[in-house]
């Protein structure tokens, strides 16, 4: 098994590969089952240190460009409700600081900003590799997720059930699949 200090992703600046990444999250749904849904529009940077330690993420999300598969759904989601896209149409993260927790974990910790709202995030990352494409690109490979609190972003709308609860939790995970070339190796 790879390790976090095992994997030796090369130092340099890769950009994600949107083309085969995903940025999704999950929320419940009347207490009992999950929604899912992801965004078709986004990218960022990933500076690889030689120390982990030291590495840098910038990420942006198009936040219209949320898909749940159901077009009105992602019309209340785009709404002053929850995601108000048209006063804060992306959203980004920044880290702040990198630590190995383990032999096969780092945490990535940063400013998240959603609709508006910044507050600090830490992502659990999965290193899982890297690898060379049939046309000498090379890249590596994470997994990232957390879990963050929709109404500490202003994300307040719900209704309450009648069996008890309430419609949409306030609890969402967050997870990201993220392919990433070099572009420029240090």
């Amino acid at each position: 098994m790879n390790t976090a200090t095992d994997v030796l992703i090369p130092a340099g600046t890769y950009n994600i590969d949107a083309s085969h990444s995903e940025v999704s999250f999950v929320v419940r749904h009347l207490v009992v089952t999950k929604v899912r849904g992801s965004f078709a529009t986004f990218s960022g940077s990933i500076v690889v240190a030689p120390d982990l330690t030291q590495s840098t993420v910038d990420v942006t999300i198009d936040a219209s460009s949320v898909d749940t598969r159901d077009e009105g759904r992602n019309t209340h989601i785009k709404s002053p409700d929850f995601f108000n896209v048209e006063a804060n149409p992306t959203w980004s993260f920044k880290s702040t600081s990198v630590r190995v927790v383990s032999d096969a974990e780092l945490v990535v910790a940063g400013d998240l900003t959603m609709a508006g709202i910044t507050k600090s995030t830490e992502l659990k990352v999965a290193l899982n590799g890297v690898a060379q494409d049939p046309w000498g690109n090379n890249k590596a490979a994470f997994t990232a997720t957390t879990k963050v609190n929709r109404t500490d972003f202003g994300m307040k709308w719900n209704a309450a059930l009648e069996s008890g609860g309430v419609l949409v939790s306030e609890n969402v995970d967050i997870n990201l699949e993220i392919q990433a070339v070099l572009q420029i190796s240090e």
